[in-house]
């Protein structure tokens, strides 16, 4: 049992733009993370645009159970830019997106607007202390779709993926949203 990583529980809504008052111009973190082919790591970057400080980390994240996305695990290593620059062979297959914070009815939100390829992708991403709290979470009215628990929204997933799969992939979640109705 891996004692080091850290317990995240969340959910995930596909949204469609940056909720009021934010804007694209609003304080937020550019991140790029790289996908190690056929594994659970990823390379991230995070340049604060502001002061244009970096942090680089190596991270692995993994479902606690096979049938809830909601439950994950994260173990991250923070490195140096030497560090990182060992790594950098990992580059390429890479998502980028712009993330932003803001607080909504006391929750706190992190929304991210996706870059390249997923240009038109913009999610928003609650994290929990407790499971009871992620439960009772009423989605909030900028949420279209609740997708934590889709494989198609991991990351991992969404490397391989364009905006053209994502519209196609909301389609059959719309479809299925009206028949389930």
């Amino acid at each position: 049992m891996n004692n080091t990583a850290q317990t995240e529980l969340n959910r995930l809504f596909l949204i469609e733009s940056l909720p009021e008052p934010l804007t694209p111009a609003s304080s937020h973190l550019q991140i790029f993370d790289n996908y190690i082919e056929n594994t659970r790591i990823r390379l991230r970057a995070i340049r604060d645009p502001y002061s244009k400080a970096w942090t680089h980390i190596l991270q692995q994240r993994f479902d606690v159970t096979t049938d809830d996305g909601a439950i994950t695990k994260l173990a991250e290593i923070h490195l140096n830019e030497a560090e990182y620059a060992a790594f950098e062979r990992f580059e390429g297959r890479e998502i980028r997106k712009n993330r932003y914070f803001h607080e909504f009815d006391r929750v706190s939100f992190a929304f991210d607007v996706y870059l390249g390829p997923l240009w038109g992708l913009s999610t928003a991403k609650v994290e929990f202390e407790t499971r009871e709290q992620m439960e009772t979470l009423i989605p909030p009215p900028f949420a279209i779709f609740e997708v934590t628990t889709d494989p198609f929204f991991a990351g991992s997933s969404l490397v391989e993926k364009n905006f053209a799969d994502i519209q196609a992939e909301v389609a059959k979640v719309a479809a299925n949203a009206i028949s389930q109705d």
